[in-house]
């Protein structure tokens, strides 16, 4: 199984724990603004994911992986991110991050 982790800049951070493996990570650009990083992760088991938010709070949620939405295949995933780019007439863009870095600016 196959899970996208979202992460938006100044607003909240997901990390991936030790039974989901990073294969990559892309940023998301609407209109020339940074507005997501995406992970695809390999789900080998049931785990829980951080979700931290990067408000001065810095509260951590910690969420069950059975929430995140399941793809069959690296490919499925792979064409649900994009499908985001894919709306309507939006100067939308997917690039390649760091598979290991969280967004931190704007």
């Amino acid at each position: 199984m196959y899970v996208i982790l979202t992460s938006k800049p100044r607003q909240y951070r997901t990390e991936a724990g030790n039974d989901i493996t990073v294969l990559e990570a892309w940023n998301y650009y609407l209109c020339g603004r940074l507005r997501a990083c995406f992970q695809i992760g390999e789900l080998h088991k049931e785990t829980r994911v951080r979700v931290i938010e990067e408000d001065e709070s810095g509260v951590i949620n910690v969420v069950p992986s059975k929430f995140l939405e399941r793809f069959d295949s690296y490919e499925a995933a792979r064409r649900e991110l994009d499908q985001l780019c894919s709306y309507g007439g939006l100067d939308a863009r997917l690039e390649p991050a760091s598979a290991t870095s969280h967004i931190k600016q704007a």
